[in-house]
């Protein structure tokens, strides 16, 4: 039998889920590569040996994306498997066009090939894009869950950045496991909040492995949460399904991959925003719900913002950080930071553009269109090295902190600073309580 040559072209999360559930005993296929984009200094690495099983035992190269036609010439590739998220349907079928070009078919795996059931009740929390309000949510649904009596395990979409054999399962209980596991601070902004709320959450590289130890976790398992990433679908078969929508970006939950998905398998979707969201936004994505998914239930919600000292913003020309996937693969414009200060008395904003070193100078030349906020990013020590010496660099009276971290344990801040922080807060009924009391009643009790 003849296998075929895949490469499987992602961005460091769901390309390894997929190469991990469907390709790695499977041989009817031979993955020759995996491609990378999105995610700094990840290409010209290898999925490891020791997680890629007994048809690689020398693992899988890992290349630039922009390689992908002369590496299907190269390698004699058959099919090209797009496996990354939140991108627009005319990125995804570039790519396709890109593929088919080189003479290789284009392939998408879906959910029955790719989603672990597990033992557990499990509740899955997606969004149509990045920065939509899914980690607010996902916070929320704990706590209504703790509130029952319950404990609770998250789960976390991938975020596997350094090495991948130390990354194969991960847990966080406390901070210091941050350090541990040598967090960026994209991972830092999605696992600290669960933290200190008190829930133990789990990441890593081999979900089923994770899911596995969740579901045996020390602190009791009554309930998985999965904290979904990047507008995915989830890793795992669902008992319930919860969709953020976000109307800052009416439309987009209609034109992006795999956005769309997540909004058509929702069981509940939450509409997030509507107290800062133009009210046509907020009327258009109410629409296109009840065009795809009518029988949805679907929840109104507030990002309600709180602010450590007001003071520090009020009357002042202030420099807002946001949370850096927000603006880059979110395509936002503003974010928390900029919101609270404007509602807490910020006078203007100042442009970090001019001020930006090194990496983050890079940032900026990759993602122009991020505009006057100042994303942070924090890959690596020299980029949260560079991310400190921007902040310090620009001339302002103050820094408003919108990444959900406290930031200033990660790097030191020399300016008057004040951190934002947003939860999701729902607007009349149905809630989330509604929904969760009957899925405790029918699944859990």
């Amino acid at each position: 039998m003849t296998r075929r040559n895949v490469i499987i072209v992602g961005a460091a999360g769901r390309d390894f889920h997929n190469f991990n559930t469907y390709y790695r005993d499977n041989d009817h296929f031979n993955i020759v590569a995996f491609t990378a984009t999105q995610i700094p200094d990840i290409e010209g690495r290898r999925y490891p040996p020791q997680l890629s099983g007994e048809l690689y035992p020398e693992g899988v190269p890992i290349y630039a994306e922009e390689d992908l036609p002369k590496l299907i010439k190269e390698l004699n590739v058959d099919e090209c498997i797009f496996s990354y998220s939140d991108v627009s349907y005319q990125h995804v079928m570039s790519v396709g066009a890109i593929v088919e070009a080189a003479g290789a078919s284009f392939v998408m795996l879906g959910p029955k090939d790719t989603q672990v059931k597990s033992s557990k009740p499990l509740i899955s929390v997606g969004a149509v894009r990045t920065g939509s309000g899914k980690s607010q949510t996902s916070r929320r649904i704990i706590e209504i869950l703790m509130e029952n009596s319950l404990s609770v395990v998250a789960i976390r979409h991938p975020m596997p950045y350094g090495d991948l054999v130390a990354q194969r399962v991960q847990r966080f209980a406390e901070l210091a496991d941050l350090d541990k596991h040598n967090c960026t601070i994209e991972e830092m902004e999605e696992y600290e909040p669960h933290i200190v709320r008190g829930n133990v959450i789990y990441a890593g590289v081999d979900y089923e492995a994770i899911l596995r130890e969740a579901e045996n976790d020390p602190n009791r398992c009554d309930v998985i949460v999965w904290d979904g990433g990047n507008n995915d679908f989830p890793f795992y078969v669902s008992d319930l399904h919860v969709t953020v929508v976000d109307p800052h970006r009416p439309d987009h939950e209609l034109t992006y991959y795999p956005g769309e998905i997540t909004l058509r398998i929702a069981d509940v979707v939450v509409i997030n925003k509507i107290d800062s969201a133009e009210p046509v936004g907020v009327e258009t994505v109410r629409r296109n719900i009840t065009a795809v998914n009518p029988n949805a239930i679907v929840i109104d919600a507030a990002s309600d913002l709180t602010i450590d000292d007001p003071s520090v913003v009020e009357g002042k020309t202030v420099l807002a950080i946001e949370d850096g996937p927000t603006l880059t693969h979110g395509g936002m414009k503003i974010g928390a930071g900029v919101v609270a200060a404007q509602r807490f008395g910020a006078v203007g904003f100042v442009d970090p553009r001019p001020y930006t070193v090194g990496t983050l100078s890079e940032t900026f030349k990759i993602y122009p269109e991020i505009g006057t906020v100042l994303p942070a990013m924090g890959y690596g020590k020299q980029q949260l090295r560079d991310l400190e010496a921007t902040i310090n660099n620009i001339e302002c009276d103050a820094v408003v902190i919108g990444t959900p971290i406290d930031l200033s344990r990660v790097i030191k801040i020399e300016k008057p600073f004040t951190r934002v922080y947003y939860n999701l807060k729902e607007i009349g009924h149905p809630n989330l309580s509604d929904v969760l009391e009957d899925f405790i009643r029918e699944k859990i009790r």
